[in-house]
């Protein structure tokens, strides 16, 4: 038997591959060394979820004090400041990137601070020139912002900087329809920015639920988004000034303070000596069986980095169940049917299981819907509706797919999801007592299908 340096090599140092190297090693006494060539925390805790939530929170107030000034309380509005939040951001950030070094650290994990790359299927090469031998690697270096070939380069900004922005900019153009640009372009909004989002399909949140789509959709044109669907860039560029010129498919030129690129996200697998040692990469992502294994037996990837759910949530269950797997004898795999996920738009959207077009395409089903005003905006006359919708197996009265917009629709999806991953049918639904006056009792009220 060679005698390696380490029994794991985790390349990356987000959710994933920190949940992989802590189990490996405290729970089953791995020797485990990471690589981590930007900020401990990965994508999720520096640059996606972490500081995209707090910002939500934020964009959230104003909306909030307008409200309080609805229900009679005597408010003065001043102007968002986003010097002094940014201050509170990083400062949050370097906290939690501290946390994961630190519970990593205390693990028995050996950080190294920098990039590495894999020579060979028992290899990883250090950015100081370094060769580490190990007998497993792990690949968890998640993904990366994408950039049209014609816009690279322009000065834009993507998901990775709107976080480090000097100054709140006073127009913004938000380029995409997915989760990313819909949060981002809400935040913005709400922070005080002048938005237009632009988008080439139909309908932004391609994948979700129609009727959530459509929800989402209006209550961000309501809030004041210029939303721009089948319409797409043919010109960007960045002026003297600092600002940019952009021209679209409907012939418009206009001039944006600045642009934000949300068109999606690609595995950060470049430069990486995979395809050298022979793993198999399908566009860019490392192709997996459901045990995270690459088609080279010492060599495995976990998170955004393979041809998964791009989610945090997931990322972490795959890392605890590769080193579960491979280091403590217990083979796991991990179910990626009905999991939750959430848009955290103004409401939010929470979508667990099967879309209403993909149930319809498995079988027979029904459809109970309900879209309305909630009590507490309703009262101060604001248009802004809920949607809660359940899409049920006809046959079997099973809860196929759950989604809803509403304020909280994160918190409550959670929820939701247990008993959709349960297998509850509409009847189990219908048994459970509402709890009044509250949005969320229209889960259990909805008695007739609506289609």
């Amino acid at each position: 038997m060679p005698d390696f340096d380490y029994d794991l090599f985790v390349i990356g140092g987000g959710s994933g591959g920190v949940r992989a190297a802590r189990i490996a090693s405290s729970d089953h006494g791995a020797k485990v060394a990471m690589a981590e060539e930007f900020r401990m925390g990965g994508t999720c805790v520096i640059r996606g979820c972490v500081p995209k939530k707090l910002m939500v929170f934020a964009a959230g107030h104003g909306a909030s004090i307008d409200e309080g000034a609805a229900y009679g309380w005597q408010v003065e509005k001043g102007r968002f400041d986003w010097t002094r939040f940014r201050h509170r951001l990083d400062a949050e950030l370097n906290r939690l990137e501290s946390i994961y070094t630190r519970n990593a650290e205390t693990a028995g994990v050996t950080i190294y601070h920098q990039r590495a790359t894999v020579a060979d299927p028992h290899t990883v090469v250090l950015a100081d020139g370094r060769r580490v031998t190990t007998k497993h690697i792990l690949i968890a270096t998640g993904g990366t912002p994408f950039i049209p070939e014609p816009y690279r380069g322009v000065g834009a900004m993507t998901s990775n900087e709107i976080f480090l922005m000097d100054r709140l900019p006073a127009s913004v153009l938000v380029l995409g329809g997915g989760f990313i640009a819909c949060e981002m372009a809400g935040i913005l909004q709400g922070l005080g920015s002048s938005v237009t989002q632009m988008y080439r399909g139909q309908q932004v949140l391609r994948g979700f639920d129609a009727d959530l789509q459509d929800h989402v959709a209006a209550a961000l044109t309501q809030q004041g988004i210029a939303l721009e669907v089948n319409t797409d860039l043919t010109a960007l560029e960045k002026l003297d000034d600092g600002r940019f010129r952009a021209c679209d498919t409907q012939g418009r030129e206009r001039i944006f303070e600045a642009v934000l690129f949300a068109t999606g996200r690609v595995p950060n697998t470049q430069g990486l000596g995979l395809e050298e040692a022979g793993v198999v990469l399908d566009k860019g992502a490392v192709t997996v069986d459901d045990w995270s294994q690459t088609n080279v037996p010492s060599i495995f990837a976990v998170g955004d980095v393979t041809n998964r759910i791009q989610l945090t949530p997931v990322a972490i269950r795959e890392g605890h169940a590769f080193a579960d797997t491979v280091f403590g004898g217990t083979p796991v795999k991990v179910d990626h049917t009905n999991v939750p996920s959430a848009v955290f738009t103004r409401p939010e959207a929470g979508t667990v299981g099967l879309s209403e077009d993909e149930a319809r395409a498995q079988g027979e089903i029904e459809v109970y819907l309900a879209s309305f005003r909630p009590m507490q905006t309703a009262f101060i006359g604001t248009d802004t509706k809920a949607l809660f919708k359940l899409v049920v197996d006809k046959a079997s009265r099973r809860v196929l797919g759950c989604h809803i917009v509403a304020p909280g629709a994160g918190e409550l999806i959670q929820i939701a999801a247990v008993a959709v991953k349960m297998g509850a049918t509409k009847d189990d639904f219908d048994a459970t007592m509402a709890v009044h006056p509250t949005m969320s009792e229209e889960l259990v009220l909805m008695r007739k299908p609506t289609r």
